[in-house]
């Protein structure tokens, strides 16, 4: 499992985004679409990695495979 991996899962205030084995969320949204969304940001500005997303029921039911967002050495042309 990669260092930028984030889980969007389940939370008592909305759905919240999460660093594995991590206390504290990163954020914490009303919609999952929303919590989604910065997850993704977040992985991909840290170049990348996995976003697993938690239904309501608890079980994981997609994770995406998130690509670099901010490379350091961006190809020439």
């Amino acid at each position: 499992m990669a260092k930028n991996d984030r889980y969007v899962v389940n939370h008592p205030d909305g759905w919240a985004v999460r660093k594995p084995h991590s206390e504290r969320p990163s954020g914490v949204f009303d919609t999952q679409r929303e919590a989604i969304d910065r997850a993704r940001e977040i992985v991909g500005n840290n170049g990348g990695g996995e976003v697993r997303i938690q239904g309501r029921d608890g079980h994981w039911r997609d994770s995406d495979t998130v690509p670099p967002g901010n490379d350091p050495f961006p190809p020439k042309g």
